[in-house]
Formats: C-alpha cells, sequence, structure tokens
C-alpha cells in the first residue's frame, strides 16, 4: 500500500509508472519529516526503497543532498545486481551501497530500509547494554524483535560488512548498530517510517528512565510480548500516519513531491 499525496503530479515526474512516481513521493517525504524532527545527518545517513518485484532495483537518496531540501524526482534509481550504476555523480557514496544494495539483493523483505543516526536510537548503541528493554507500552513493541550488532568495526565500505549486517538482520526490522545508530526495514515506506518512528521515541523513554539514575522498572516477557502482538494488529496505523504527516507537508513544505 502506498500512501498517495494530496500534492498535484509534478512535471518532473511525469512518465514515470504511478507506482515509482508514487514511492519516490513517500520517500522524499520522509526524509523531510525525519530532517524536522532532527533525526538525519545532514548530507549523510541513506534512505532506499525498492522498486522491482525481487527488491534488487531501488531508489536511493543522491550524493551530498541534505535531507530537508530532497525531492522525489532527484532520487537515484540503482540496481544491486549493476554496480556501474553506483558510478554516477550523484550516486551514493561507498557505504550507502554496500549497506544498501546488499540487503536489497540479500533480503527480498527489505523493501524499504531507513538508516540514521537518530540521538536516542544512537545512544543507547553505545552503551555496554544496547538492549532496547520493554519498560513501557512503546518500547514493548520491539520486545525480542530487534538485532543487536556488536561488531562495529568504522565505516561499512566493504561487501563483506555490507553481508555481516545482512545476516545479523536476518527476518527482524530492526538492527541496532552497535556504536553507530540504527537500521529499519519495512514492506513499504510507510511501515518503515512508522518503525523508526516508534523506535526513536522507545529509545528516548529508556534513556531518559537511566538518566534518572533510579532503577528500571522492566516488563515481564509475558506481558512484553503480548503487547508487541498487540501492535501488530494495528499495522494500519502506519498508513495513516504518513498520510497524515504529508498532509502537514503539503500545506507547509510542498516541495518534496516535485
Amino acid at each position: 500500500m502506498t500512501i498517495l499525496s494530496s500534492a498535484s503530479a509534478p512535471d518532473s515526474l511525469a512518465g514515470l509508472p504511478e507506482t515509482e512516481r508514487q514511492l519516490r513521493i513517500d520517500l522524499a517525504a520522509a526524509f523531510r519529516i525525519i530532517a524536522r524532527l532532527d533525526w538525519h545527518e545532514a548530507v549523510a545517513n541513506h534512505f532506499s526503497v525498492a522498486t522491482s518485484a525481487d527488491g534488487k532495483k531501488f531508489l536511493m537518496n543522491p550524493k551530498w543532498k541534505h535531507f530537508s531540501l530532497m525531492r522525489a524526482s532527484e532520487l537515484v534509481h540503482l540496481d544491486a545486481d549493476d554496480a556501474s550504476t553506483a558510478e554516477g555523480p550523484d550516486a551514493p557514496d561507498p557505504t550507502a551501497w554496500f549497506i544498501h544494495g546488499t540487503m536489497h539483493a540479500k533480503l527480498p523483505q527489505a523493501r524499504c530500509i531507513l538508516h540514521v543516526h537518530s540521538p536516542y536510537a544512537t545512544a543507547l548503541s553505545c552503551l555496554a547494554d544496547p538492549e532496547l528493554k520493554p519498560i513501557d507500552q512503546t518500547s514493548a513493541r520491539f520486545f525480542n524483535r530487534i538485532a543487536i550488532d556488536k561488531g562495529f568495526s568504522g565505516m561499512a565500505d566493504s561487501l563483506d560488512e555490507g553481508l555481516r549486517l545482512a545476516d545479523l538482520l536476518g527476518n527482524r526490522r530492526v538492527l541496532m548498530m552497535g556504536n553507530h545508530g540504527v537500521l529499519v526495514i519495512g514492506n513499504s515506506v510507510a511501515e518503515a517510517f512508522d518503525e523508526l518512528y516508534h523506535l526513536e521515541r522507545a529509545c528516548r523513554t529508556l534513556m531518559l528512565a537511566y538518566a534518572t539514575g533510579q532503577p528500571v522498572s522492566v516488563l515481564s516477557p509475558e506481558i512484553a510480548e503480548a503487547t508487541a502482538q498487540d501492535w501488530e494488529t494495528y499495522s494500519d496505523g502506519a498508513f495513516a500516519h504518513l498520510a497524515e504527516m504529508k498532509r502537514i507537508l503539503d500545506r507547509e513544505d510542498p516541495g518534496y513531491a516535485n
């Protein structure tokens, strides 16, 4: 399911298949929203979304473009099976290619991949114990559903590192990247964005609780699992979430859809 924009179809996207046009608009919206939330690294970090049935062809932000200025028409079309597509002047840097390209090639369920260094998730990733403990309804959403990487060794600028991260993520939707940041995947831009949004809020709650210096009250495994399963019954909320965020952009910052 793709969230339609209320903005009229811009000429810059004319002639594109409708599915790709909407994927571009959704992903560009995600960049602008994340910039507004200040979960970005200016011209670094990357989002991607698959355009082909096998997931190997995908859209990604061009090199050195600020999140807050991203436009749908500027997203670069890449092919995980063709490294030459990552050699153009606007192609993303090698770390983006090796993380996103490898995951799109190896994990067909990773239709949309969002990788950021958002403040609270990154802070949690830097603790000796980076587990997102279930201490409230939102953090319980991720109970036993996060893969944790404790093998950071520098920039992810090799195929081996991309393969290692893809193997670690496996069939989960969130990869807590120790000493680095976080990566989430989803079947759509809306689902990946909603996952990232609630993940960062959950990490914020836990880090604020830690900051009090008082003991943290962790939910029992039974309650945490039941709560996580309850979250899964509200999956349609992700599409409503992105649709409402796009309504805000359409009113205040419509350039994303160009």
